[in-house]
């Protein structure tokens, strides 16, 4: 089973696909690491963010196996993410190491979860079940401030609500694999949901496709 979790910046999707990794014992993914573990890597050498080439060096260089480096989530590093998932040379790259990930999982017979904004539309078109998580820019931003600053209003809250749409505007008006969700995927709004209760229909969307 592989399933494709997909959706903008802070919609709980990473929560989620980790949650059901583990429910269902497959192995598991952040695809957007991949593309901050790119960031980290030209940010620390001083090379520019645009630098195709340095990209695809770098992209060939990570280790799947080692992606939990706090400085990975770090904002900074996020928003550099966002800026070399732009480059297309970069993208075909990263997208043969996630592809090559899942079919190592499914060779082993485990499967695997992999989240990010492109699973279900390219990375793992033939996903067994595929989720686009989503959920109001606003508490988005609103969750993001709360888990940073402990605080769900003020100056952080309004930066990374600007940041937020800044975002999303970059990963929906790309070129190359624009975040949207799947023709066949089953769309989960969150704004109102907290993670229990995301989890709990998600869990039934897998199950009633599993036993399809």
């Amino acid at each position: 089973m592989i399933i494709a979790v997909d959706g903008p910046a802070a919609s709980g999707k990473g929560t989620l696909a980790k949650r059901l990794a583990t429910h269902y014992g497959l192995a598991y993914l952040d695809t957007g690491r991949t593309y901050r573990a790119v960031a980290l890597a030209l940010m620390e050498d001083g090379v520019a963010l645009d630098d195709g080439e340095a990209a695809v060096r770098a992209a060939g260089a990570i280790d799947l196996g080692a992606l939990e480096a706090p400085a990975l989530a770090t904002a900074e590093v996020g928003e550099g993410a966002s800026q070399v998932a732009v480059l297309p040379e970069l993208r075909t790259v990263l997208v043969a190491r996630q592809q090559g990930f899942a079919r190592e999982a499914a060779r082993a017979g485990r499967g695997a979860v992999l989240d990010g904004r492109d699973i279900g539309t390219v990375v793992l078109p033939d996903a067994s079940v595929k989720l686009f998580i989503t959920a109001e820019v606003e508490e988005r931003a609103r969750r993001r401030a709360l888990e940073l600053t402990g605080s769900e209003a003020g100056p952080a809250y309004e930066r990374l609500l600007a940041a937020l749409r800044s975002r999303d505007a970059r990963d929906c008006g790309r070129a190359s694999s624009p975040l949207r969700p799947a023709a066949d995927a089953h769309i989960l709004d969150t704004t109102h949901l907290d993670a229990d209760a995301a989890f709990w229909l998600a869990t039934r969307v897998v199950d009633e496709a599993l036993a399809a």
